[in-house]
């Protein structure tokens, strides 16, 4: 699984012209499934984004975590993450998981966000056409993955 996430002094996503999902301070996660993800990669994958130490300390350092600043989340799913541009101009979205896979992870990733983050946990919903709006603090924005089983 990859997350993009963006430190952020607040976001919101937009569905249909109406907010479905916002926060404060904290960090944006754009989501994506990959193809032979399991619950374990959305997992470890949560537990990476939410131990990452992307916020300052006292010193001014980066140096805590979401976990440790009790900030908020916003998670949205974001396909494209898995595009392949080896081959041209045209990207591939063939490492991406299927539509079903898609949702059941990134729905395991929210609901196990919301169960063991103490911050505000918000969403967008998986395949809807959806406006996001960031203020991005820093900026700090950091790529992460949990490698798939190789099987492609």
């Amino acid at each position: 699984m990859i997350a993009l996430l963006q430190r952020v002094d607040s976001a919101k996503v937009l569905i249909d012209g109406g907010t479905a999902g916002e926060i404060g301070a904290g960090l944006l996660a754009l989501v994506c499934a990959e193809r032979g993800d399991t619950e374990a990669h959305a997992q470890k994958l949560l537990e990476r984004t939410l131990a990452l130490r992307i916020f300052a300390d006292e010193r001014g350092r980066m140096n805590r975590s979401l976990r440790d600043t009790g900030g908020d989340l916003l998670a949205v799913s974001q396909f494209t993450l898995a595009a392949d541009v080896s081959g041209g101009a045209r990207p591939s979205f063939s490492r991406a998981a299927d539509a079903a896979a898609g949702a059941r992870l990134y729905d395991f990733f929210i609901a196990a966000a919301r169960r063991t983050h103490k911050g505000k946990v918000a969403s967008g919903r998986f395949g809807a056409d959806m406006k996001v709006h960031l203020v991005n603090d820093g900026p700090v924005t950091i790529w992460l993955r949990v490698e798939p089983p190789a099987t492609f």
